[in-house]
């Protein structure tokens, strides 16, 4: 090997070694200008950002490392819902149906129109919602509260019935007379 080729080896090696070195400065460069424009929405602060980058190259990026904003807009925007949520949950207290007045969970009525907000189960007396067809408390089968106020017979519970009947009633029938039917999901034991 003479020494023109070794010449035009180091020649190669010192041209590719450059065009890594310029590739990952414009890199950086690029790199550090979408990451400030993602954190700010100063229209200027990534240009100037980019440029500091581009001048002092590694210690450039090194300094923006140090003093860039801990967080980007879609950080921050996200943290902000979590947290609207949050006080929505902490604030959000129920309100009557009728006149938009607060209301205490423990209620029956309000006070201020007369609305029937909960009933109490005829079993237990636990309070129940207006919409519920059985007490979550003693599985209860309660009749659908009606706007007219009239006290319907509430349902007989299945345990009231005569011993003649338990088993012989589809559960068609069952279902038909307002009786629950409970059903185990380990029948295969048995």
């Amino acid at each position: 090997m003479n020494l023109n080729e070794a010449s035009g080896i180091f020649t190669g090696v010192l041209i590719y070694g450059g065009m890594i070195l310029a590739a990952a400065w414009l890199a950086m460069v690029i790199w550090t200008f979408r990451d400030m424009r993602a954190r700010s929405r100063d229209k200027l602060a990534p240009v100037l950002v980019a440029l500091m980058v581009a001048l002092l190259t590694f210690p450039g990026l090194i300094i923006y490392l140090f003093l860039r904003p801990r967080e980007t807009l879609s950080e921050a925007y996200e943290r902000s819902l979590e947290e609207e949520a949050l006080l929505q949950e902490i604030e959000e207290k129920p309100t009557c149906p009728g006149c938009r007045q607060r209301v205490q969970q423990e209620w029956q009525a309000c006070p201020s129109c007369h609305t029937r907000l909960k009933r109490p189960c005829t079993r237990c007396g636990n309070l129940l919602e207006l919409s519920w067809d059985l007490c979550p408390h003693c599985a209860t089968p309660v009749a659908q509260y009606s706007d007219d106020r009239a006290a319907r017979p509430a349902a007989t519970p299945p345990m009231a019935r005569p011993a003649q009947d338990w088993g012989t009633s589809s559960p068609y029938e069952a279902r038909r007379r307002g009786e629950i039917e409970f059903v185990d999901g380990d029948d295969a034991n048995t």
